[in-house]
């Protein structure tokens, strides 16, 4: 067989075994940090949890505050979530579910992004009850009530969206859940960092969400292995 009929059998092979729902996996990467221009809110009081005697008792020592617009060093913003929103082709589903719990009177995942189809698994670590209160506007709306001590329950999205949570016995208690199309995706920490891996050559948007500030979107393009650097800067409102 001569050379080139043997690179044509080695990329017809390729194309037939690459595992379905999965574009052939890149060296790319974009990177950056996210940060908020201007003074962040002052502290405010530490919310109200008088609805819930025994979440006062729970939180004396160690009160809860809003978490809304939470910033770290050198004005990083936390919780944003920075996403491939167009030129992503991979459409197959992580091996396991997200996971989403209530415990310490509120939600230990303030913003929780997974994938459409893929389940979230909602547990209540709390001595007392909850109703876990999604309210979607594209999937379909839904409330539960979860009493302690009960087995978590899963539920998966449809569509892209970003769903505020709330729960209707305690009306301190806010959340997300950032459904993305995208694998590729990642929600900020204390150093308003991000990373987005494994992309192929391709042009791509990168979009940065946050409750409060809204959205960003920037195009880069992917050419090879390279590693881009990518930062977004959200304005403090007054």
């Amino acid at each position: 067989m001569n050379l080139t009929k043997l690179l044509a059998v080695t990329l017809l092979f390729g194309v037939l075994t690459s595992p379905p729902g999965f574009a052939n996996p890149g060296n790319g990467s974009v990177s950056g940090k996210v940060t908020l221009n201007g003074a962040p809110p002052k502290p405010a009081k530490p919310l109200d949890l008088s609805k819930e005697p025994d979440c006062v008792k729970l939180r004396a020592s160690n009160p809860l505050y809003s978490e809304t617009v939470l910033t770290g060093p050198g004005n990083s913003l936390r919780n944003v979530v920075v996403y491939i929103s167009s030129g992503d082709t991979e459409n197959a589903l992580p091996p396991s579910a997200a996971i989403f719990d209530q415990q310490g009177c509120h939600y230990s995942t303030h913003v929780l992004a997974l994938r459409i189809g893929q389940e979230v698994k909602i547990s209540n670590s709390d001595p007392f009850s909850h109703n876990i209160h999604p309210l979607a506007k594209i999937n379909r709306e839904w409330n539960k009530m979860q009493p302690p001590g009960t087995p978590p329950f899963s539920y998966a999205y449809d569509r892209e969206e970003f769903i505020p949570i709330k729960c209707n016995i305690h009306p301190w208690m806010s959340g997300y859940f950032a459904v993305l199309k995208t694998s590729h995706y990642m929600v900020t920490g204390d150093d308003g960092r991000f990373n987005l891996p494994n992309l192929p050559p391709g042009r791509y948007t990168v979009t940065a969400w946050h409750e409060m500030y809204g959205t960003q979107s920037k195009d880069v393009t992917i050419s090879g292995s390279e590693s881009l650097s990518l930062d977004f800067a959200f304005t403090a409102k007054p």
